[in-house]
């Protein structure tokens, strides 16, 4: 996996709050760039499940327990 190098602009407070947490568990080299990839990762995520909960919004449960268990019956037959 390559890296990519980013950019970007925090306030001082946030700086200082983050890299006094970093540093006092003990967060070796790198620490910082693994912080943020697991925060964006962790934000991606989130955003993903509120938008899937958003478009299926208009189903009700059971009908979206038939089409699991559906999708897992036609998924058994091949």
């Amino acid at each position: 996996m390559s890296n990519v190098r980013w950019s970007v602009v925090v306030t001082e407070e946030t700086d200082r709050a983050l890299r006094s947490w970093l540093g006092a568990t003990g967060a070796r080299k790198g620490g910082l760039s693994r912080f943020v990839g697991e925060a964006v990762q962790a934000r991606l995520f989130e955003l993903t499940v509120e938008d899937a909960k958003e478009r299926n919004g208009v189903y009700s449960q059971s009908e979206i327990l038939a089409a699991i268990e559906e999708a897992l019956a036609a998924g058994q037959c091949e």
